[in-house]
């Protein structure tokens, strides 16, 4: 049981230890917005809640989302981690932008004098170790799946949606604590405790903008995307070695799951193929596809002749 509770963990690495981070440097945060009145320091201290809440929902997500298949859902459950994703997207942006837009326009028309700033900045750079250690855990991460895709190819074309949200939101918590330390030391710079009202509203601009991204990215998701195209170039590559395939018509793809692929694929075998050939055929071809593409939960071969095929609107490639 401990092993089976330590390769959870350790599969899910990312979550845990940005839940961790969150966690703790919520806790601060409030403290020391209590103690100092610093409105960035209150809306980061929401910021951190809410990301720590994001964490539970991604972790719930992924636990309902390695539910066997059944006879009401065929397929399994591996896009309802998609829905946890989307909202988790709408959280950032209601929640976490909201208050802290709100929260830095209330401290602008009814500015309040900050206190000694140490016990912010104490706490500010605890922070950034811990938001930096669990930023430097999801670049890792990320990095060993990515390959030699740009990052941001990498993330548009990800199927899993835990690595790059936990990304975007390390990222922007890091940039948050620059903004909320800047506005608290321009505040008393400056005489003006406004400004940390303005802080506050950019941090709110920021989470703003990555909700947009998250919910971008979850939204194609969560309707369906289709499997990378080196795979589906694979799939049609194993098909069409086939000697009794006279063409390959299409081969469409869909993620069930971030690892789990169902491919349909059409094809015109020749006329002189038996039943029975074809049969024995299409087994064989399921076989080396699976070997090929472990990835590929289910498959659906169809035979079809060329001219029957669905056409494909012009100027949208086959495989896709």
């Amino acid at each position: 049981m401990a092993d089976g509770i330590l390769n959870k963990i350790k599969d899910d690495i990312v979550l845990y230890g940005a839940l961790a981070a969150n966690l703790g440097i919520a806790v601060a945060k409030f403290v020391a917005a209590g103690l100092t009145g610093s409105s960035s320091m209150l809306t980061e201290g929401v910021h951190s809640l809410v990301d720590s809440g994001n964490q539970i929902l991604l972790l719930y997500g992924q636990s309902r989302a390695k539910q066997p298949a059944d006879a009401a859902h065929p397929f399994g459950y591996g896009r309802e981690l998609y829905f946890w994703a989307f909202v988790v997207a709408i959280l950032i942006f209601a929640v976490g932008a909201g208050v802290s837009i709100y929260e830095g326009y209330r401290h602008m028309l009814r500015p309040e004098p900050l206190s000694d700033p140490l016990i912010a900045y104490i706490v500010l750079g605890v922070a950034v170790l811990l938001e930096g250690t669990s930023w430097t855990i999801a670049v890792h991460e990320f990095a060993k799946s990515k390959g030699d895709s740009g990052w941001w190819t990498a993330i548009h074309r990800s199927k899993d949606p835990a690595g790059f949200i936990v990304l975007f939101e390390d990222s922007a918590a890091l940039a948050g604590l620059l903004i909320a330390g800047l506005g608290i030391w321009a505040s008393h710079a400056f005489a003006d405790p406004r400004i940390d009202g303005v802080a506050s509203i950019l941090i709110g601009l920021i989470l703003a903008l990555v909700a947009v991204i998250l919910a971008r990215e979850s939204k194609g998701l969560l309707i369906g995307e289709r499997a990378d195209s080196a795979v589906i170039a694979t799939i049609r590559g194993i098909v069409a070695a086939h000697p009794a395939i006279a063409a390959v018509n299409h081969v469409r793809t869909i993620h069930t799951a971030p690892d789990s692929i169902f491919a349909a694929i059409s094809a015109d075998f020749v006329d002189t193929l038996t039943m029975g050939e074809g049969e024995t055929m299409i087994e064989a071809m399921e076989g080396e596809l699976r070997a090929a593409v472990p990835m590929l939960a289910s498959i659906y071969i169809r035979p079809e002749k060329r001219e029957n095929a669905v056409v494909v609107h012009e100027g949208v490639p086959e495989d896709q």
